[in-house]
């Protein structure tokens, strides 16, 4: 980001729900992307009879499903198993090694780590093409192409080949700038690398940023509410996941998106406290207190230029809880979509910028604005004073005699 807009991450582990939960579900994810993905592969059957025996040496003696550790190995630094793995462990690290999920990295002394977001640290090596805005205005900064390509190649395509499912298709800016000249009641989008796919923001309201006016932002039902058939998008739903609540269609209920074919791990996205989300998934969960104010996404935009004055991108990564298939350890499990970490990332106009922005653009556009009403209430008046001259003129003319 510009380096005058300040940049706000907020990180919530939710409560009550004690956090170690994602852990517990977290590191079982080292394997998840052989096991849950794959749970319904008959050639997996034997990795799980192996990986029950060896959960010891595997994950460090667990006692349960259940660990402690740090908010920052949890979120990047990683929590560690894999260490030292003998014979049969070893084979079976190698394999969740080689699942090659985003969310498990090798350390320096052999063992493998869990973490929500290590592999975004240091991370930016996306490449963009973006519309200079040249002939249209209205495409500044637009997305062309990511790492080369016009189209990502995560979610699933249209059943003919070569043709490009809606899902997969780049929109709009990365939301550091948005399209000038913006309109009440239009809509715009950002592309969002975080969870791979384009978002659609709408209007909401007229705003004034520290005496800057704009316009509000926000996502739609189309976020995450609206997916399936019956809103021709069924291509989000990757049904990758077995024995989760979910429709006999595949997709997932309403307010959840099934992030694994973007993070190779599943991760399930919500908005924060599952705001919207269908009571399918909130029923079992305790102490959710979802409010748009706090946990909706949006930006505030000065419409003449698409500058972000401020917004706030907020939402949940959860994780299904549920007994896998030859797992001792989890067999009394009950198969609920189980919060892990909500994250907010806002951005906010800082006060040099602000002052700035007035000096430059708002009080320039006040002193335009009163020199057009001064210039064309001149002009009415000068108008009004030689229709009077004229007038007084005309009276004035005498007719000449009669001879």
């Amino acid at each position: 980001m510009d380096t005058n807009i300040s940049n706000l991450m907020t990180f919530e582990l939710i409560a009550p729900f004690s956090w170690v939960h994602g852990i517990m579900i977290s590191i079982f994810d080292g394997v998840k992307s052989v096991l849950q993905i794959s749970e319904n592969d008959p050639g997996l059957a034997l990795l799980l009879v192996h990986l029950n025996a060896n959960l010891k040496a595997v994950f460090n003696d667990p006692r349960s499903m259940f660990v402690s550790t740090s908010v920052r190995e949890y979120l990047f630094d990683g929590v560690r198993f894999c260490i030292n793995p003998q014979g049969i462990a070893k084979a079976i690290c190698n394999q969740i090694k080689e699942s090659g999920s985003k969310t498990i990295r090798e350390k320096s002394d052999g063992s493998l780590a869990f973490s929500f977001f290590g592999h975004k640290n240091g991370s930016g090596h996306e490449v963009y093409e973006v519309h200079t805005g040249k002939g249209d205005p209205m495409r500044v900064l637009e997305i062309q192409k990511l790492d080369d390509s016009h189209n990502l190649q995560v979610w699933l395509n249209a059943s003919s080949e070569g043709e490009t499912s809606v899902c997969n298709q780049i929109n709009g800016t990365d939301a550091s700038a948005y399209p000038p000249f913006r309109q009440r009641g239009d809509s715009m989008y950002i592309f969002s690398a975080d969870i791979c796919r384009s978002v659609q923001l709408f209007y909401q309201t007229d705003i004034q940023y520290q005496g800057i006016p704009g316009y509000r932002y926000s996502i739609g039902e189309n976020f995450i509410n609206d997916i399936g058939p019956e809103h021709d998008n069924e291509c989000f739903c990757v049904d990758k996941l077995a024995n989760v609540i979910k429709r006999k269609n595949g997709c997932l209920y309403a307010g959840a998106l099934d992030l694994t074919t973007c993070l190779d791990a599943p991760v399930i996205l919500t908005l924060p406290h599952m705001l919207g989300a269908s009571n399918e998934y909130r029923k079992m969960i305790r102490g959710l207190k979802p409010d748009a104010k706090k946990h909706q996404t949006f930006v505030d935009v000065q419409s003449l230029t698409g500058t972000p004055l401020q917004g706030g991108k907020r939402v949940q990564f959860n994780m299904f809880l549920k007994s896998i298939n030859r797992i001792g350890i989890t067999e009394n499990l009950p198969t609920v979509l189980m919060p892990a970490i909500w994250v907010e990332e806002g951005i906010q106009l800082n006060g040099e910028m602000v002052a700035f922005f007035k000096k430059k653009l708002i009080n320039t556009l006040k002193t335009l604005n009163i020199v057009h009403w001064a210039t064309l209430c001149g002009g009415i008046g000068v108008a009004v004073a030689c229709l009077i001259y004229y007038i007084y003129q005309r009276g004035r003319v005498v007719e000449p005699p009669v001879k």
